[in-house]
Formats: C-alpha cells, structure tokens, sequence
C-alpha cells in the first residue's frame, strides 16, 4: 500500500466520481476536484493518507469528519454528497465552497479594523449554527474559514470535531489535544472536548490575531499550557486602532476560564455589530500585560487547581513547584545576572514551599585532561560550580531547598530539556541577552529550542537593546 491510500490520478474514476486536479496535499489527506454526471454542484473529494510513516491521527480524523459532515445543514457548512466504505474505498465528497480561505486574505499580516469587525462576526454566526447542531468544532483558525462572496463565513475540515450524538473517536483514543496549537482552548488540554466555548476562545484568537497581525501567546507557542495563565499583550498595543470595546471582545473571548468568557457564540457577533451595547470592563482600558508577579502567581494557581488534570502534555503534579534557572556560568558578569537573580526571587517569594534548581551547562569536557588542573575536565567543572554558587549566594536560599548542578553537553537546549523531564520541573526560567549583547543569537536559538520542546512551563527573561 503506498502513502496515499489511493493513487488517484485525473480522469480516474472512484464510484462514478471523475478525478480531475489535485488540490491540496495535506498531513492527514489529498484533496482532489471530482465532477459527476447528474450533479451540477461543484465538488471537491477527501481521501486520507495511509501506509508507511502516516499517523494514525488521519485515520481517526477521517472518520471522525465522514461520521459528522452528513449530519450538518445549512449555509454555514459545505454541503455532504458522498462518502466511501472506508473498508474498501475511504473517501468523502462534499460541495466546492466558492471563495477565499481567512488565512490566504491574512496572509501573516492585521486587516483593517472595520474588516476584523466584519469577519470575526460573520464567524461567530457560523459557529453559533454549528453549536446549536450538537457540534463543537474544535480545530476554529483561518485556514478552516472560508469567506463567501456575499460576506458569510464557511467552516471546514470537521476531522477534530465533537458530535454530541456520535461517539468521540479521538476522545476514546486518548487524543485529548487535538487541534492546532496556536488556537486550542484550554478545555482541550484538560481534556474537555464538548464545551462549545472552546471554540469562542479559538475565536478570540483569531480576532487577535486578524487585528494584531501577531499571536496572542507568542508564535512559537508549542507550550500551549501557556494559556492556562500567560497574560496575552493587549490588541491596542500591537494595533491602536483597536477601540476599547473591540479590545474587550476579544480579551473576553480569550479568558482561560470558560466560565468568564462568553457563553454564546451568537452574543460575540451581536456585540461585533453593536458596539454601543458592549459593557466595558478593565479589560478594555488594559494599557498593558500583566506584570511578573501576576503572571507567575497565575501560573502557581493553575498548577494547583489544574495541574492533575493536564493529560496534554501530561503535567506533573506539585504543590511544591519545583523551579529550575539556567544560568550562563561563561558569562557570569553580563546583563543577564542581576535580573535573572532579581526575577527568580520574585517567583519564590510567591510560594512557601518550592525546591530551587539552578543549572549550568558548559562545552563538553575534553577528550583528554590537559596538565594543568585549571584546564582539566574536573578542574573546568569545578570552577563552574564555584561560580555558580556565587551566582546563587545573594538569594540566600535554604540549603534543604537549593540543588546546583554543571552539565557538560554540547547543546545546551537538549541538556535543559532532559535535565528538567528528568526531575519533574514545574518552571524553568532562562535569560536572553539584548540585541546589541555577544552571543546573542546562541542564547535565543537556545531559549526557542527549549520553550518549543521543554515538558514544562518555560519563562525567558528578555532585555532590549541599549539606546545608542
């Protein structure tokens, strides 16, 4: 069997369907343009990869999209035509939605205000359609919204989706993140998949992201835990033609508690189209995120009442946190030091019990000692561990809560990232010099290889470029 399950080539046919050009080659399947005598209706079929090095993940999404798609109606939706024996020949045909998709208009910049206003509220109808079928889409980002001439939207690609009377394959399979990553809700990864309001807050994301031309949690954002408490930037900073009461729309829709977002999709686009009706609240005067001392006491709250329940990456459970700071022994004398000192004192002083780790990791050791014990592998670790503990001697920590550690390891991200999977790390803390600092690069190739790989929560410390 090769990788696609169907070799299909154009003017091949599969069940009367003609095969003409191949649309879209996706990670989960081929989209192909298909024409039928008897049908008028421009159509498009879906056929899933399998074989060697697929996941399985597009087996499951197929099945989940075929079970759902017959059950929708309405101009929200494309329209189902056809689906296959997925023992025999798996595929699914639906109409050809005329227009454009969200993310080809973006195309990774803002639109204009008026324009945010318009879409976000055009979705917000679909959505609300799709919520009153008994279904949560569950995977809402401009690549799923199509824009139809006449200015309504049309959602897409159900692979992710819950059915209220169907079962949940990707539920049943353990699969409780699925979704993409930018705009999952934060139900998702605490394993809650019915909850129509996990798609207001994919939609608050979008909002953001139409207005800002940014990410509300960062780009790289593959610590999607991070929404469980990370403060995203207010719109009106990115973007001041974002009024208050836009601004207050879109922070409601992307309050990690569900509870304190809004409940109905139809509320979104009647407040969208009438402004005058939005309550303000602080939200709407937010001139600024939220500050250190915020941000970690959010993320100690979530740990404790949340934390048992991720299973998304799986977290670990701490009423203790364990907190881990990577300092760049080599440099000991550079920018970095007194804030990264200063902003590890602040996280501690927010928790009576906390186990404190700090870490450096220097070049591997050479092959072979050198004469001198300076130049040795013992003689370097050594000196490593000296400075580090003078990095460390300011905070004055108990010594029943302090572990230091030296790590030689030619890539210092691989190293942080193992040594904090491998003593359960509630939050690793690391500095990035200024733009106008030596070894800058490094240490922001290293801080983005461990924020996207790191099993646990991850702040880096950031410093702007000195005015010249």
């Amino acid at each position: 069997m090769s990788s696609v399950l169907l070799p299909l080539r154009s003017g091949s046919e599969v069940d009367g369907f003609r095969i003409a050009e191949r649309i879209h080659a996706g990670g989960m399947g081929n989209i192909y343009r298909v024409t039928k005598p008897g049908f008028e209706l421009p159509m498009i079929m879906k056929v899933p990869r399998v074989g060697p090095n697929e996941p399985t993940e597009g087996i499951i999404s197929f099945e989940t999209e075929a079970m759902i798609v017959p059950a929708l109606r309405g101009p929200h939706v494309p329209k189902f035509i056809a689906a296959g024996d997925l023992a025999r020949t798996p595929y699914l045909v639906t109409e050809w939605v005329e227009g454009q998709t969200l993310d080809q208009r973006l195309a990774g910049r803002s639109i204009p205000v008026d324009d945010v206003i318009r879409v976000g509220a055009a979705i917000a109808d679909a959505l609300h359609d799709l919520h009153q079928q008994d279904v949560v889409h569950l995977d809402v980002k401009p690549s799923n919204v199509i824009m139809k001439g006449d200015g309504s939207a049309v959602l897409i690609d159900y692979g992710f989706s819950h059915h209220a009377r169907y079962p949940d394959l990707l539920a049943e399979e353990k699969r409780f993140g699925a979704g993409s990553a930018p705009y999952v809700s934060p139900e998702q990864l605490l394993g809650t998949r019915n909850d129509p309001r996990s798609d207001i807050f994919s939609l608050g994301v979008v909002l953001y992201e139409m207005a800002t031309g940014t990410m509300p949690f960062g780009e790289l954002d593959s610590d999607v835990r991070n929404r469980l408490w990370l403060d995203p930037v207010p719109p009106a900073l990115h973007t001041p033609a974002v009024r208050p009461w836009l601004q207050e729309i879109i922070l409601r829709c992307l309050e990690p508690s569900a509870v304190t977002r809004y409940q109905s999709a139809a509320h979104v686009a009647f407040d969208l189209r009438n402004p005058e009706q939005v309550r303000l609240t602080a939200r709407a005067a937010k001139s600024q995120r939220a500050g250190l001392l915020r941000h970690v006491r959010r993320f100690l709250d979530a740990r404790r009442e949340l934390g048992h329940r991720l299973r998304f990456p799986k977290g670990q459970v701490s009423n203790s946190p364990i907190i881990m700071v990577a300092v760049d022994t080599s440099h000991p004398d550079d920018e970095r030091q007194p804030a990264l000192q200063r902003t590890t004192e602040q996280i501690l002083s927010l928790s009576r019990e906390f186990r404190l780790i700090c870490v450096s990791v220097i070049d591997a050791a050479p092959l072979m000692d050198n004469a001198s014990v300076a130049e040795s592998a013992s003689g370097i670790h050594l000196e490593h561990l000296i400075r580090l503990r003078h990095w460390v001697e300011p905070l004055r920590m108990p010594q029943q809560r302090l572990s230091l550690h030296v790590i030689q390891a030619p890539k210092p991200a691989n190293a942080l990232i193992d040594f904090a999977r491998q003593n359960n790390v509630d939050l690793m803390v690391l500095g990035v010099p200024g733009a106008d600092q030596p070894d800058r690069s490094s240490w922001q190739s290293v801080a983005s290889a461990v924020s996207a790989n790191a099993p646990c929560s991850v702040h880096v410390v950031r410093y702007p470029t000195r005015a010249t």
